[in-house]
């Protein structure tokens, strides 16, 4: 495993890679890493010659009164995770990503805007940010994301298909814990407690997914599954939606998405289920 911190190292290395005509994955971080990025990386070895890590927690994603400067940021356990799982990792730090300073001059349009763009308006359009310089930089060939973060997957995707880049992008299953919690960096935050009590995100969500099969009316299901949350959660949003477009579902809807976002204390929570229409 090669360290690469700045940029002229990455684009050596894989060049040096594209002389041996070896193809490249990539899997975008911001380190904090667990079992979802490590399923992230074996779709990677899958789907190309060479994997290529990324660690950056990239300031833009970041407004004000969020979790920057606390963010979880764990190197040296990060890398010996990553040991013997990936050709090379890369770690640049904000000026290497941003060498002329941050501008935020993205804009990745509605589906930017709705869902988590409500709270976070700010988010999208800086993931969509370090998202294009990054890939500009290690050039891959296929990108893997993860289908927790559901509506950044999809904003990617618009991405690479507006810039005409000739990147595939893969996504990854969600990993849960034995009791169902999505796995994320950020449920190191909660206590003990918080984490049970969190659990009931999951099983909120599972269960308007049984009863929309048993075709009772979405309606009605979201507002009970809404004051059912508000017993555990400050509520962010609650949606049921069409998976492929993130609009509602029509007669033409062949995959449903349920999506949340909660808080618990002051950590945010997001799930989501995917399943085919009934």
């Amino acid at each position: 495993m090669q360290l690469c911190h700045q940029n002229t190292q990455i684009t050596k290395l894989i060049n040096d890679w594209r002389v041996q005509e070896k193809t490249v994955a990539f899997v975008p971080t911001m380190g904090g890493l667990h079992q979802g990025h490590l399923s992230l990386i074996e779709i990677a070895k899958q789907k190309a010659d060479k994997v290529v890590v990324s660690i950056f927690v990239n300031p833009t994603q970041f407004g004000k009164n969020e979790d920057l400067d606390s963010y979880p940021r764990t190197l040296n356990v990060d890398l010996a995770v990553l040991e013997s799982n990936v050709d090379a990792v890369f770690i640049p730090n904000v000026k290497q990503i941003y060498p002329n300073g941050i501008s935020k001059h993205i804009d990745v349009g509605k589906i930017g805007r709705i869902l988590c763009g409500k709270t976070r308006p700010h988010f999208f359009n800086g993931v969509a940010q370090v998202v294009e310089i990054l890939f500009g930089i290690v050039r891959p060939n296929v990108a893997v994301f993860g289908q927790k973060d559901y509506q950044q997957l999809l904003v990617i995707k618009q991405m690479v298909k507006n810039l005409s880049l000739n990147i595939c992008i893969e996504s990854g299953e969600i990993i849960r814990e034995k009791n169902n919690l999505a796995i994320s960096t950020r449920n190191q935050y909660l206590s003990e407690n918080e984490v049970k009590i969190a659990t009931n995100l999951y099983k909120i969500l599972y269960y308007i997914k049984c009863e929309i099969l048993q075709n009772k009316k979405i309606d009605v299901l979201k507002k009970l599954a809404e004051f059912d949350l508000k017993q555990y959660f400050k509520l962010d949003y609650l949606e049921v939606l069409d998976a492929n477009t993130l609009r509602q579902i029509t007669d033409n809807t062949h995959q449903i998405i349920i999506l949340s976002a909660v808080f618990l204390g002051s950590v945010r929570l997001i799930d989501n289920i995917i399943f085919k229409k009934g």
